[in-house]
């Protein structure tokens, strides 16, 4: 396996679910042939806890604002499982090696983070909950293609995974800027409609 785009890609998909990212790759190593895996990854212990976290994870993250609540919460959880991966798929390398591998999932996982944590923002002000049903799902299919993907198909994954994470920000962005306007507007209504008689 190319190390740089797995830890990158496991990185991303960190950021946007620890869980199911640390649960794929133990159930990969484990049952699905892949050399090279970290033994610890694929411990039952380790599988029986992430498999616990990920259910809970993905009941809590189709429910609006209790979303943003588990992201607020996974703010420090994501990166540090980012960084831990990569520091455990660097394996015997080099301690630079090492360092710079949890450096770059830790740092990759902390931007993926920002941006679902910024983009289920602007989704928790659709006045229907269906919307964040949907992006959830999407997040949970992204994340196991992308790290299957980046087992079987290294760099391909890290292209998908550097493209979802630069798009991301810009919709994140843009979808900021426009939240912002919208709570303006609503503000100055609010004003206007109680300084009238």
């Amino acid at each position: 396996m190319d190390l740089l785009p797995l830890v990158f890609t496991s990185g991303w998909a960190s950021g946007v679910n620890a869980y199911a990212t640390v649960l794929l790759l133990g159930l990969l190593g484990r049952f699905g042939g892949i050399d090279g895996m970290p033994a610890a990854l694929q411990r039952t212990d380790v599988l029986i806890a992430a498999g616990g976290l990920f259910a809970l994870e993905f009941v809590a993250d189709k429910i609006p604002y209790v979303d943003s609540g588990w992201d607020a919460i996974s703010t420090a959880i994501r990166p540090t499982v980012g960084a831990i991966l990569g520091l455990l798929l660097a394996g015997d390398a080099s301690s630079l090696e090492q360092a710079l591998s949890a450096t770059i999932a830790g740092t990759t996982a902390l931007g993926s983070h920002a941006v679902k944590s910024g983009l289920r923002l602007a989704v928790n002000t659709s006045p229907e909950p269906a919307s964040n049903i949907i992006v959830s799902l999407a997040e949970d299919f992204s994340v196991a293609g992308a790290v299957t993907l980046a087992v079987l198909q290294p760099w391909t994954a890290f292209g998908i995974a550097a493209g979802l994470l630069g798009g991301g920000a810009l919709l994140t962005l843009l979808l900021t800027r426009r939240v912002r306007r919208g709570y303006r507007r609503w503000r100055e209504r609010r004003h206007q409609a109680l300084e009238q008689p």
